[in-house]
């Protein structure tokens, strides 16, 4: 297990002091398009754009049915999968191809410079037997680490790797099988049986006790559902075309990755906790022309949570969110819970999002148990069909709220040409008398529909300039 120092080091960080993820030198394409500048931080743009390149894979393919995988969807084709990425790697590369036909599977683990290629009339069913999920490996769940079952599709200290095709991954959750775990009985849970959430406190406790993450080891009887993608400490990851379906939990999971494209991906999934993208950590990170329509945040990024994300101390950075379709979640955008290593440099735009079950379009959630500073977060050009919350929310309240000693933090927070046209708010501002929500900026944007008006407490610095809420300036 490399330690966060190796990490460091094999990164390349030379001003880690400044950004614990460093500056590693990524090779240049053409720079991908950019918004319109109105000049300021909208400049910083096209820099990353460029540094987000693709991985490239030689042109080599390994047909998983070469390697043993039986189509129909019964037959477990686990190590043919694995024999065809061994012989990817051996080969120095290429794409593990998976054909037209259903095949079921247990977890994939990804290596260096191997697509996972998911063909048109492919699908992935990945096994419900949690036992397959076995040994334990290392993750974070809800953004504590711990040792717990592998995700889905997982990949650790690996460099240009991929999912692409337009195939389907589906993680066959249901009612009966990995949503009970969350011990709500809308997701299938009935009284009397288990579920995560003692072991989800005595992970808590042992992360705020310092307790090496080695001896943090969960597993069967603990009732942590696994992740479906993520690639943890890991350069150049493309997620391309595919469709996600019936997912234990949050969907794709890069944590502590650099150089991430999510793109053209579609995610239906309404289980419990069915974020549909979380870059936790990550640094330049593309997400582009993907659908949402989730059971929880459509995209939420996110640091580390509490003792642990301190502990850590990367921050996410450098995250664009573009050309993209939100349909039902809990937020659009959303930063945080989960954010104690902090986040900056995020900008949002020519996003498309309308549903009544849809939450939020831009919203960031804080409290004084997670602390983190929360700043230059940019949304412009999206238009919003209807939220049943607000358009713009930030909230220090969040779970336990007030009940921390570490002060939460955001500033500088712009929202411009943004239009609505239902919501309950404009605006759910909510700070604290001793942490004030400090230079939000909602410029020309215009909400229609708003039943009831803005809540603004504790904030510093509001630039209402140009917006209209009901027709009539805001205030």
């Amino acid at each position: 297990m490399t330690s966060r120092r190796d990490f460091l080091r094999a990164a390349g960080t030379g001003a880690a002091l400044i950004s614990p993820l460093g500056a590693i030198a990524c090779r240049i394409a053409k720079p991908a398009t950019a918004p319109r500048s109105d000049g300021g931080a909208w400049d910083r743009v096209p820099d990353i754009l460029r540094r987000i390149v693709p991985p490239s894979f030689p042109p080599r393919d390994f047909d998983i049915v070469q390697y043993g995988a039986m189509p129909g969807g019964s037959a477990d084709c686990t190590e043919a999968i694995r024999r065809a990425i061994d012989a990817c790697t051996r080969a120095g590369g290429g794409r593990v191809v998976v054909p037209a036909g259903r095949f079921l599977t247990g977890p994939i683990h990804l290596r260096s410079k191997v697509n996972l290629h998911v063909a048109r009339g492919a699908t992935l069913a990945f096994s419900q037997d949690p036992r397959h999920y076995l040994p334990a490996v290392l993750t974070r769940f809800e953004g504590t680490e711990l040792m717990n079952y592998s995700p889905f599709i997982y990949a650790i200290d690996q460099e240009d790797v991929a999912i692409s095709g337009e195939g389907t991954l589906d993680g066959q959750s249901d009612s009966t099988h990995w949503w009970p775990w969350k011990g709500s009985a809308e997701f299938g849970w009935k009284k009397g049986e288990p579920n995560y959430n003692a072991s989800r406190q005595r992970l808590l406790a042992m992360a705020e006790q310092g307790v090496p993450v080695a001896q943090r080891v969960f597993g069967e009887g603990d009732y942590f559902r696994p992740q479906f993608i993520q690639p943890y400490r890991c350069r150049n990851v493309l997620i391309e075309g595919v469709t996600i379906v019936n997912s234990p939990m949050w969907e794709i999971h890069p944590v502590l990755c650099r150089n991430v494209t999510v793109r053209g991906v579609t995610i239906r999934s309404h289980g419990p906790n069915n974020d549909g993208c979380d870059p936790e950590s990550c640094a330049d990170v593309l997400i582009d022309r993907c659908v949402f329509d989730t059971g929880d945040d459509c995209i939420a990024i996110k640091s580390g949570r509490n003792a642990d994300g301190r502990r850590i101390g990367v921050p996410s950075e450098n995250i664009i969110v573009r050309n993209c379709e939100m349909r039902d979640g809990h937020g659009g955008v959303t930063v945080g819970s989960e954010i104690s290593g902090g986040c900056w440099n995020v900008f949002a735009y020519d996003c498309r999002m309308d549903s009544p079950r849809l939450d939020r379009a831009l919203r960031l959630k804080n409290n004084a148990m997670r602390g983190g500073v929360l700043r230059d977060i940019y949304m412009r050009d999206v238009t919003v069909g209807q939220v049943a919350d607000s358009v713009l929310s930030i909230d220090f309240s969040y779970e336990e709220g007030e009940d921390g000693p570490f002060t939460p933090i955001a500033r500088n927070i712009e929202m411009r040409r943004v239009t609505s046209r239902k919501s309950a708010y404009g605006l759910f501002l909510k700070g604290f008398a001793n942490a004030p929500i400090e230079n939000v900026r909602v410029i020309d944007c215009h909400f229609e529909n708003v039943a009831k008006g803005n809540v603004t407490e504790h904030v510093r610095g509001l630039d209402l300039s140009g917006t209209t809420i009901n027709g009539v300036p805001a205030r």
